[in-house]
């Protein structure tokens, strides 16, 4: 049997409203028979399986929803491709945009479709998006490209060794974005067109989702960069209790025990953050499949 040179992976959950517009757009461009076209069902309670089994492409289930991630996770690792290429079924990304995509992947690491001005967005999900996206340029200290598409390409065996890092949630493709930068590799990207979702409207919800992306912020900063906020930390304390011994020494003839203890904080979380630093490291370290 030959290895098929692309893998498209593509994570369903209750979506049996739209997941037959990218089935047809890939059965009708006959994809199913040139690449390996795997669909994850991660635990849908609608009809969403049964539609996949119509259609000849391989179909995953999961026995229980475990998050958009697992589901990327479990279809990379099934994967036997040496690319493989991610999509949503929801309807927001045509199946048009994967030649230019595939076309690509030998140039570049990965390869991102980024969204055009006039794409379908969620306006109450921008704020956080943006807060996001200047928190990742300052990690990785470069502007990034559109960090949170799920319209994306990688090589199989880079992906894999990071697999380890992803997280199960809605935050995968961000967390994917800047392990690929911060490890050095290379990022191509091309314009694609995202409609509004089909069905349901989507998982990810303001109120609901905001203390996880306040969360998000700091593992991302944790795993990628912790020293960025550490360090600045320690000065802060340090520079503050310095500041405030020698006004204490000047007005009153001492060193206060708050400057004492402030100029220590200081120290300790200057160590800690490298301590930090070096498990991140150590996190970040590729993992052989």
């Amino acid at each position: 049997m030959v290895t098929p040179l692309i893998s498209i992976v593509i994570p369903a959950y209750n979506e049996e409203a739209g997941i037959r517009k990218s089935l047809d757009g890939i059965v009708e461009k006959n994809y199913h028979s040139i690449y390996e076209v795997i669909y994850i069902d991660d635990g849908s309670t609608d009809k969403t399986y049964e539609i996949i089994t119509e259609y000849p492409v391989k179909c995953v289930r999961h026995p229980i929803n475990k998050g958009y991630g697992a589901a990327l996770k479990t279809g990379i690792r099934k994967a036997t491709g040496t690319y493989v290429v991610i999509l949503d079924s929801d309807g927001q990304h045509d199946p048009k945009y994967l030649d230019q995509l595939i076309g690509m992947l030998p140039d570049y690491d990965m390869v991102i479709g980024e969204r055009t001005a006039n794409s379908f967005q969620v306006k109450s999900r921008q704020k956080g998006k943006r807060l996001i996206r200047i928190l990742g340029e300052m990690l990785v200290e470069q502007q990034l490209p559109d960090y949170n598409s799920g319209f994306r390409g990688f090589d199989r065996q880079l992906i894999t060794e990071l697999l380890h890092i992803m997280p199960n949630g809605f935050s995968f493709s961000t967390t994917s974005t800047l392990a690929f930068l911060k490890e050095g590799y290379t990022i191509g990207t091309f314009p694609i067109v995202v409609e509004e979702r089909i069905g349901r409207s989507s998982n990810v919800k303001f109120l609901k989702d905001g203390s996880k992306t306040l969360l998000l912020i700091m593992r991302i900063i944790m795993l990628f960069n912790p020293l960025k906020i550490f360090f600045p930390a320690s000065l802060l304390f340090f520079f503050l209790g310095i500041g405030w011994g020698i006004a204490g020494y000047l007005l009153a003839g001492r060193f206060p025990n708050s400057a004492s203890l402030l100029t220590i904080l200081g120290m300790f979380i200057f160590f800690i953050g490298l301590l930090a630093d070096q498990i991140s490291l150590l996190n970040r370290t590729k993992q052989r499949p």
